[in-house]
């Protein structure tokens, strides 16, 4: 077991003619190995982005411009693209929004799986490859045949499953699954969140989940991260979280989901994110938060350590109710 990944003042800038859009803005995080991380927030409000610039794929004008996302040593900021490549799905591992239309239409789902065999000189030759894709697709509860067939042929929860056996093949020790449930009937996500998070305690590697739904975050991860506007404003265990949130934002999106006990009530957050371009001075929620004073409108929050391991990026972090 590795010590998991440790992202410290991470800058994501998109570089326009207009100038520098940040999208990522001085974020900071730890995954310990065998734990799960949940990011949330708005769309638009830097997940993805964040997620991308770890695995470098971001595309221009996209540009890391500082921070560093260390693993048993190594920062994947800092390495080239070749020697990225080469730690693409063995050290780190990313099933993208979206994953199960990420297939190639024209090739089997075991010829796809034999690439990553090939290109990380895995296994040796057809005989062994077989046996390793067998393998991993008995790991998430697919058939070895499945892996004669087409995605076509694939119902969604079954192509969501073979992206996650071909993510795991090499037992990365990072995994980031950008809303890997998305467009998934409620018993289909239920069924690859198990699979994704039964590989994930076998491997004993950090994974970060990406995602708007609150419920499930509450089912799956260990701690959770809210992001807004780019930046992180809240920190701490699910449980933390959950049951205290410290920042205006992190508490409106706790509150927005329904609720038996209020059916009929549906709650939401006024207004919307102010453009990149033109952020607002202070705190960058004071523009849509209820509890605003003076101070939120000219001086920026920082993440507050005095409350522990739980921090917010507030001035009344403290004394929210």
């Amino acid at each position: 077991m590795t010590d998991g990944l440790f992202v410290r003042n991470l800058v994501v800038n998109y570089h326009t003619d207009a100038g520098a859009v940040t999208a990522v803005d001085q974020v900071s995080f730890n995954v310990p190995a065998g734990t799960r991380l949940g990011i949330v927030g708005e769309s638009g409000s830097g997940k993805t982005t964040t997620a991308l610039a770890l695995i470098q794929l971001l595309r221009p004008p996209g540009r890391v411009d500082g921070g560093s996302a260390t693993i048993d040593g190594l920062d994947l900021i800092a390495l080239s693209q070749k020697q990225m490549r080469a730690h693409r799905l063995r050290t780190v591992s990313y099933i993208p929004q979206g994953a199960m239309n990420s297939l190639n239409p024209v090739l089997t789902i075991g010829r796809q799986m034999r690439n990553i065999l090939v290109d990380h000189n895995e296994g040796t030759g057809i005989g062994g490859h077989d046996a390793v894709i067998a393998s991993a697709l008995s790991g998430v509860d697919l058939d070895a045949r499945v892996a004669t067939l087409y995605p076509h042929e694939l119902s969604g929860g079954m192509k969501q499953r073979a992206c996650i056996a071909m993510s795991m093949m090499l037992r990365p020790r990072l995994i980031i699954a950008d809303e890997p449930t998305s467009a998934l009937d409620v018993v289909t996500q239920r069924q690859v969140m198990q699979t994704l998070g039964r590989r994930q305690q076998e491997a004993g590697s950090a994974l970060i989940l990406i995602g708007h739904d609150m419920g499930l975050m509450a089912q799956f991860v260990d701690s959770l991260a809210v992001m807004y506007a780019g930046r992180l404003v809240e920190i701490g265990t699910i449980r933390d979280v959950l049951a205290r949130p410290r920042h205006p934002y992190a508490k409106a999106l706790v509150t927005s989901v329904p609720r038996l006990h209020r059916r009929g009530e549906l709650g939401g957050i006024p207004g919307v994110m102010p453009s990149l371009r033109e952020m607002p001075s202070g705190c960058a929620f004071h523009t849509r938060c209820d509890c605003a004073i003076e101070i939120c409108r000219t001086s920026r929050p920082m993440l507050d350590r005095s409350l522990g391991a739980h921090r917010a990026a507030c001035h009344l972090a403290e004394d929210l109710p």
